[in-house]
């Protein structure tokens, strides 16, 4: 059995979120359930994992929230510290206002990815490879989302490429946003102001021939940003394609046509349908005869009688009204209430009130 690291770690967890908008309006991108559970507690368990306890995570919108769900982190089973940014300082800029608390090889993570990824063969890679700076990278079809890393057959990272054309990419492999540093890191990022590392800190370590790697892990990881990620991180999670703990029932169908997850104390009125991936969040009430099929719930939402909603993501505290109909591709923001009968068309946003 491979030793476990012992060392700090950052979460990253300060970004607006504005690609999840509307579920991002009142809550931070690291809170957004994924399983009904926050995704952020999903880092804080790979970090776990892995023997890094000792964690500090940097806030800005929304920050209150993700202090009053996770506190010092004792019941997760890590000490957890913030800081808190006034102006936001950029994922460098907020890694470097963190120098007093990281140690000399440390680790950085982005708050909203889903992901059991290795850490321990990830320190080991960069321990190995002498390196100043390690970002695990993941082959993606889809590199037209995502930054682009070039790398050599040493694993020595070349040049990178922001979201290409796919027939343009010079590579399928993708920065996750996983970082591995040494103290020396912070040589290279200026103190007290924004500062970014894939447009600012990546580029200037290429071009100074640093050691800089890149390792590529065939674990699981999404970076859940935008709806379309979120609603298949779901099916990821359902169909058992990564380790992570889910809270609730979870019923699978045959030949994984269907598979559910109902938060605690959810209430199924009489002749339900539900279809394809369904997670419904705790304390839902759904009414006879509705039809869901493909939808992520939030919890204290309730669904009237006969409506049908389809591949639609619903926020809490919601009220879909007897009769209505949410077309595929809708996200409902939190609070938001659906009149009877109303018919939400496909890919609309509909914002929670003011």
């Amino acid at each position: 059995m491979k030793a476990r690291v012992a060392m700090r770690a950052m979460i990253m967890a300060a970004g607006v979120g504005s690609r999840l908008m509307p579920l991002t309006a009142e809550i931070p991108k690291p809170m957004v359930p994924v399983a009904n559970r926050p995704v952020m507690e999903n880092i804080l368990g790979v970090l776990r994992r892995h023997g890094i306890t000792e964690i500090i995570a940097n806030l800005h919108c929304h920050g209150p929230v993700i202090k009053e769900h996770f506190g010092d982190g004792a019941s997760f089973g890590v000490s957890l510290l913030y800081s808190e940014e006034k102006e936001l300082l950029g994922t460098a800029g907020g890694v470097r206002r963190c120098e007093w608390f990281l140690g000399d090889t440390f680790v950085v993570m982005s708050g909203d990815a889903l992901t059991d990824v290795d850490l321990t063969d990830l320190v080991e890679a960069h321990k190995r490879n002498g390196a100043l700076a390690t970002i695990a990278l993941r082959e993606m079809d889809e590199v037209e989302h995502y930054g682009v890393v070039i790398v050599g057959e040493d694993g020595f990272i070349q040049s990178f490429q922001e979201k290409p054309r796919r027939e343009e990419a010079s590579s399928r492999l993708v920065n996750t946003g996983i970082y591995v540093f040494e103290r020396e890191i912070f040589d290279y990022i200026p103190e007290g102001e924004f500062y970014d590392f894939g447009r600012q800190v990546f580029p200037h370590l290429v071009r100074i021939r640093a050691p800089f790697y890149g390792h590529v892990i065939d674990r699981y990881w999404c970076d859940v940003g935008d709806v379309d990620a979120y609603r298949q991180a779901h099916r990821d999670v359902l169909e058992g394609r990564v380790n992570y703990p889910t809270e609730g029932q979870l019923l699978q169908g045959t030949l994984g046509v269907t598979s559910i997850l109902l938060g605690e104390g959810v209430e199924l009125g009489r002749g339900v349908t539900l279809k394809g991936c369904v997670v419904i969040g705790p304390r839902c009430r759904v009414g006879d005869r509705a039809v869901l099929q493909d939808v992520v719930i939030w919890e204290d939402t309730v669904i009237e009688a006969e409506t049908v909603i389809t591949g639609s993501v619903i926020g809490s505290r919601c009220r879909i009204g007897r009769g209505a109909a949410v077309g595929p591709g809708a996200v409902i923001g939190s609070r938001y209430q659906v009149h009877e009968g109303t018919i939400v068309p496909e890919n609309a946003r509909l914002m929670p009130p003011r």
